[in-house]
């Protein structure tokens, strides 16, 4: 498949009537039904408009100063569904952490989860190290500039990989994040959920695509969804694609892009045991590495059992896990907590040791470390705040 081509197959019949309705209100001659016969015209303008508008008004980010393609490649992952003000601080701590390449395939897992530590998503951290590994052993410690190539990376889709390539090198490939989807849907007036759409965005952020300076216009795209084509209340009068734009000609650039239809997120509610032995440590174990918090340390416990009592739980989990028995004491704290599929009611519970050698059951590793020593290892953001009650009440209660 060459690079502006795009998939003909499975073609969503709203997406390419509103395709074919945008084109109609640009062009009453023209009456195709596809992003890659807009008039060219057409296409000129938005990228003209699109790139004058970058030029003044472009976010000062950290990453756009460099074209370090390792640089530009960790601002990507962290980048991925993670915002900019959030991700700077980390960027600026990994670039001093892990210099480059060769740095963060040297270094052990352990360190890189705890760099990483609170940003959430941690296969991304997971797969940079197994990424950094890869370029290497395959690509003599560069990051490869063939889309395949990057492509084949851990934890690299079709954006993230087009996002690396024009940014580093100034390559034509396209890209389609969670802003990008939210203005070409705007664009067009899309009537149906971007996800049933793909293909044709594709093809128009593809044909958008300014082919002499593609890392501007990316960059640009990505600037304009972020800032004014936002996801609640845009500020269209700023914007540079306001007179070809659609939704808003239509005055419905408010209920664009339309949502899938979603049940209410699952709730569990968990026990968990804050382990004390009479040295004043406090077990913890380390879970496998796979799966969403693969490879972090945690504070042993699990689901509460429908009619079980957070005691009753704590004790069977801590059982099943480590083999040990436990006598349960004073609640510590609860914590909540929201992941993307799922939220967490973390109900937190002083434990002692009172019978059993604790054994690595269903985890990789278990440690018995002082509260001063905690912080040298990488937990989950939700154990962070166990962690912090922790150090607040300083010791064992009584």
């Amino acid at each position: 498949m060459s690079r502006r081509s795009s998939p003909q197959r499975n073609r969503s019949p709203r997406a390419k009537a509103a395709i074919a309705a945008y084109i109609a209100d640009i062009d009453s001659t023209n009456s195709a039904g596809s992003a890659s016969n807009l008039p060219s015209f057409v296409v000129q303008q938005l990228r003209q408009a699109l790139l004058s508008w970058y030029a003044h008004q472009g976010r000062d980010l950290p990453w756009r100063h460099s074209r370090d393609p390792y640089a530009i490649w960790i601002s990507e992952i962290m980048l991925q569904q993670t915002q900019v003000t959030t991700v700077i601080p980390y960027y600026r701590r990994w670039l001093q952490r892990f210099p480059n390449v060769d740095s963060l395939a040297a270094a052990d897992l352990q360190d890189v989860l705890k760099t990483w530590e609170g940003l959430g998503y941690y296969a991304r951290a997971r797969n940079l190290h197994r990424a950094a590994q890869t370029i290497g052993q395959q690509h003599g410690g560069r990051f490869p500039q063939q889309f395949d190539q990057a492509l084949a990376l851990s934890g690299i889709g079709r954006t993230t990989a087009g996002g690396i390539l024009s940014a580093a090198f100034n390559q034509p490939w396209p890209i389609l994040d969670g802003n990008v989807k939210r203005v070409l849907t705007r664009l067009i007036a899309l009537d149906c959920p971007p996800s049933q759409a793909l293909p044709e965005l594709w093809d128009l952020s593809t044909t958008l695509l300014s082919p002499t300076q593609p890392r501007d216009f990316n960059q640009a795209l990505m600037d304009l969804g972020a800032t004014l084509c936002t996801r609640r209340h845009p500020n269209c009068q700023q914007c540079p694609w306001q007179p070809y734009c659609r939704a808003y000609n239509l005055n419905v650039q408010s209920e664009l892009p339309m949502s899938e239809a979603r049940g209410p997120l699952p709730h569990k509610h968990i026990g968990v045991a804050v382990i004390w032995n009479d040295q004043q440590q406090i077990l913890i174990d380390r879970r496998r590495p796979q799966g969403l918090l693969g490879g972090l340390w945690e504070f042993p416990g699990g689901k509460i059992e429908a009619g079980e009592t957070v005691e009753a739980c704590i004790q069977r989990e801590v059982q099943e896990e480590l083999g040990i028995h436990v006598e349960v004491g004073k609640q510590l704290t609860t914590v909540d907590h929201a992941y993307s599929h799922f939220k967490v009611t973390l109900n937190v519970y002083h434990c002692r040791h009172r019978q059993g050698e604790p054994q690595p059951l269903e985890c990789d590793e278990i440690r018995w470390v002082t509260l001063e020593e905690i912080s040298q290892f990488p937990f989950p953001k939700a154990n962070l705040q166990i962690i912090a009650a922790l150090q607040q009440a300083h010791h064992l209660p009584t």
